[in-house]
């Protein structure tokens, strides 16, 4: 007997009018499209006992593994399903390796094998590759692999294609490569995979060899170059590739949108942006909560805080990323007050908040000096929302407290933190410590820094501006000399500028912009 949890949900006011000539099944089809609606159908089919035929139950099963579904309740329904057929199995799996929870398709492709005497065939392979490479698990993934190819199916395109996905997106190229080298005929889902497993891995440059030589692309190849140009920081090359997507008429899904947004937010390209945000009101692409988020946060990162606002208050819905954006944005942006208010009324919300929306509190705390009550945020992120400190959390703590001038508390929360310091933390504190002039922890920040790094340059160009802050001129030059006979290079600085809708980058003391002559013919009149 199915729980009663299966009972209807709904009074005699559902939209449900059911006709006893009407078949249920036949309503289910044509008529559910929330599990509200599933769950009305399901209770009535319990009422008759049609819930007992394989049919039947295959087909409540299948709403509840889709996406309007709930995999909670798919599967308490396929636990009542006496031998479940081959299509509730392949349908259970796929339930779960799209889910959040994809290590329960692998669970239950074990329990397949081990207890069911119906066996996994051609359609019941890709979700479980699917499942591996969501949980990052190749290595596991290459086992089945061999099963696979023992089986005699390692060349049904399907199956292959999903076996290409997994090693990719694993970071597995070799072993992607190899496959995907010995299809014969184009396929441009494995292309896709490809071209995807580079970018991931940062071999940007041959994912856009591979881009270019497709002989057809669909828009999940334009997303997937686009995506990973974005990823690797080569924001100017996905807004240039965007413009080439626009002359071949492509139209771009809601995945392009928020890869461009983060690039233009990037670059602080802020009319590239608004440009962005005009085409996806124009084109009726879906104002989801995910590209709202990346909206507030392309405003936000290009300073308009007043654009940023407008659109966090009038989207259709915004959700807690979208919240933890606008926190962080307005921290960043001068208006540490308003961050700190907007949190406050985070809490007050149907939302919780959680680790990345500590995160924007606490840097809107490091602005403003509050140093009570960014400890206070600390304590109630561990004691009232149970979450665990990351090291970002740390680090924020230790910017507050060094921005304060608090150096000795702040060097103690490193060394007592439960998490192993890595080198921006203590390079935060060397920094505070150049701020208040503090010559002794500065030296045991630094020493720490390049223990952990030892080719970063921050540590000595800290050191020597400690020192020459000090007018221990002559312990400011060795750290120079020292870089120099490590052979440490700094970095040179990087800005950049957006003109008539160009974005422009200058490097300190470079000449490698276009117009350099004019530029420095011009500045030369100045001086």
């Amino acid at each position: 007997m199915i729980p009663c949890c299966c009972s209807p949900t709904r009074s005699s006011t559902s939209i449900f009018k059911f006709d006893l000539d009407q078949p249920y099944l036949s309503v289910l089809e044509t008529q559910c499209t929330t599990m509200k609606d599933l769950e009305t159908i399901h209770a009535q089919l319990i009422k008759t006992g049609l819930a007992n035929d394989p049919f039947a139950a295959s087909r409540v099963l299948a709403f509840c593994a889709s996406p309007a579904g709930n995999m909670d309740y798919a599967y308490m329904v396929f636990t009542h399903i006496q031998d479940p057929n081959l299509f509730i199995w392949n349908t259970i799996i796929r339930g779960f390796s799209q889910s959040s929870t994809p290590q329960n398709a692998i669970s239950l492709f074990i329990d397949m094998l081990v207890t069911s005497p119906i066996k996994p065939q051609r359609l019941t392979y890709p979700s479980v590759f699917k499942a591996y490479s969501q949980l990052g698990r190749a290595y596991e993934g290459a086992q089945l692999h061999g099963r696979v190819t023992k089986l005699g199916l390692e060349c049904d395109q399907f199956i292959r294609n999903t076996i290409i996905y997994m090693y990719a997106n694993c970071g597995f190229l070799s072993e992607a490569g190899l496959l995907f080298d010995e299809d014969l005929e184009f396929d441009v889902v494995a292309w896709n995979s490809m071209i995807m497993g580079l970018s991931k891995c940062g071999e940007v440059g041959e994912s856009r060899r591979l881009f270019d030589k497709m002989p057809f692309r669909n828009s999940i190849s334009w997303n997937s170059m686009i995506s990973g140009y974005v990823r690797n920081g080569k924001f100017m090359e996905a807004l240039e590739l965007f413009g080439k997507m626009q002359e071949e008429k492509i139209k771009p899904s809601e995945f392009t949108m928020v890869s461009l947004l983060n690039a233009s937010g990037s670059l602080g390209a802020i009319r590239q942006g608004e440009w962005i945000h005009e085409y996806i009101m124009k084109n009726d692409i879906e104002l989801n909560v995910i590209v709202t988020t990346a909206i507030i946060d392309m405003y936000c990162k290009c300073g308009s805080i007043n654009k940023s606002l407008h659109v966090f208050k009038t989207a259709p819905k915004v959700g807690l990323s979208g919240w933890n954006s606008m926190i962080m944005g307005l921290a960043m942006n001068g208006c540490e007050e308003e961050a700190i208010e907007l949190f406050s009324r985070l809490e007050s919300s149907n939302l919780t908040p959680d680790g990345v929306s500590f995160i924007g509190v606490l840097t809107a705390c490091k602005h403003t000096g509050m140093v009570d009550k960014a400890r206070n945020y600390f304590s109630i992120m561990k004691r009232a929302y149970k979450i665990k400190p990351s090291i970002r959390h740390y680090s924020c703590m230790v910017d507050v407290l060094g921005q304060a001038g608090a150096l000795e508390e702040a060097e103690k929360l490193i060394e007592t933190m439960p998490i192993e310091p890595d080198a921006i933390i203590w390079g935060s504190l060397l920094s505070a410590c150049r701020k208040h002039g503090n010559i002794e922890n500065a030296r045991r920040a630094a020493k720490h820094v390049l223990k952990l790094d030892p080719s970063e340059s921050c540590a000595h160009v800290l050191m020597s501006n400690v020192y020459a802050g000090s007018n221990r001129y002559e312990e400011a030059t060795k750290e120079w000399v020292s870089m120099k006979e490590k052979r440490i290079k700094k970095e040179p600085g990087c800005s950049l500028i957006e003109v008539d809708g160009e974005v422009h980058e200058f490097v300190a003391v470079g000449r490698l912009h276009p117009r350099a002559q004019e530029i420095y013919s011009l500045l030369n009149d100045y001086q």
